[in-house]
């Protein structure tokens, strides 16, 4: 069985596809995986690192809000999504595979439309509870259409039929114990924080995320491992010094732009600060992990904050919008829970009830019965 997943943009899009493709590898060990995405996204340095085989395309996802740079980008997007379409279908001729997997974002629109073009079966997951624009365009094309939530079914054409799958979860998220991560990753019984300021580096995140840091960084506490992101590299690492930190010489600070060992960082985290991207709460669930939501506000129909909410209601998580947040109020509310160790435990235990532990196994199925057919 050959399979070739399509994803690309963000982590949010990209983990899913990585986290399939382990359970695939798992459950039928002669599959043969490859990835296709942007040459320059963040997809061509996680997918090899993962340890698969990725072919680069050339495409580029549409600007919505209208200024001058946006245009000149969407002119240069729309000029790539040709490009894009000619080069998957090269590469789609060359690996010839069973099925062609979406996960969502810009990069898997042309690859899943080229290849049911060319006879090849497809199928797409959707991760939030409001589909994004590539999901309702492959709706015409894809053979097997799956959603996260069934919220979604409502926002999709209804002359289709949809599986509920739940969102995908790495193997190694949902096995890897805390205990086990904690000793991998050389802590001892302080209490642990792990931020992330998203994949791309959300600048409001990391400078709030700079103020906690500037709160308890050279106390050694707490440990503390925070992902800047991408952009965020460009200001992030002067901000924290700015606060009196030195951490590249204090060993309980871990400050990189990604990070690469999520499953034991996950695992070993008494308390997470984060974004509300529907993987991200699967994981956070899976694992039974407080959180402290900042769900993006530029993101399509507000979805993060649904998803967040969801959390929040079940005595999961807390929730602070963008436009509340601030260093001063996101040191009060970690100040507030990492030291409450009974809260936490609460927290825990209702983030593990909403969890769905099998979405793996079920995505895999739809797969595995297109490649069948």
């Amino acid at each position: 069985m050959k399979i070739l997943f399509a994803c690309g943009g963000t982590g949010g899009h990209i983990n899913p596809a990585i986290a399939i493709a382990g359970t695939l590898k798992e459950k039928y060990p002669d599959t043969e995986i490859a990835f296709i995405g942007n040459r320059k996204g963040m997809e061509s340095k996680l997918v090899p690192k993962a340890g698969y085989d990725f072919y680069p395309i050339d495409v580029a996802g549409f600007q919505r809000k209208l200024s001058l740079e946006n245009v000149k980008r969407n002119i240069d997007a729309f000029y790539k999504m040709f490009a894009s379409t000619v080069q998957s279908g090269k590469i789609l001729k060359e690996l010839n595979p069973d099925v062609v997997v979406g996960t969502g974002g810009y990069a898997c629109g042309p690859v899943l439309r080229k290849a049911a073009k060319m006879g090849i079966k497809t199928a797409t997951h959707e991760q939030n509870a409001f589909p994004g624009i590539t999901t309702k365009m492959l709706c015409k094309s894809a053979d097997e259409i799956m959603v996260a939530m069934p919220q979604a079914i409502k926002r999709l054409p209804d002359n289709r039929s949809y599986v509920v799958t739940g969102n995908p979860v790495r193997e190694s998220i949902i096995k890897t114990t805390k205990e086990e991560a904690r000793k991998a990753l050389g802590l001892d019984d302080r209490p642990m924080i792990l931020s992330l300021g998203g994949s791309l580096g959300a600048r409001r995140v990391n400078e709030a995320v700079a103020s906690v840091l500037g709160w308890h960084g050279n106390t050694g506490k707490y440990y503390h491992f925070h992902a800047i992101g991408k952009f965020g590299m460009d200001f992030m690492p002067d901000l924290i010094r700015e606060k009196g930190v030195d951490y590249e010489n204090k060993p309980w600070l871990r400050i990189t732009e990604y990070i690469y060992d999520m499953d034991l960082c996950m695992a070993a985290a008494d308390l997470v600060i984060n974004r509300a991207g529907a993987t991200t709460l699967s994981e956070l669930e899976v694992q039974g992990k407080p959180s402290i939501l900042i769900p993006s506000p530029n993101v399509a129909e507000n979805h993060q904050y649904f998803n967040a909410k969801a959390l929040a209601d079940n005595g999961a998580a807390v929730i602070i919008e963008e436009k509340d947040l601030t260093g001063e109020t996101l040191v009060k509310t970690v100040e507030e829970l990492i030291e409450n160790k009974a809260k936490l435990q609460e927290m825990s235990k209702a983030a593990r009830k909403m969890a769905v532990v099998d979405s793996n196994e079920r995505i895999c199925d739809v797969i595995l019965k297109l490649a069948n057919k």
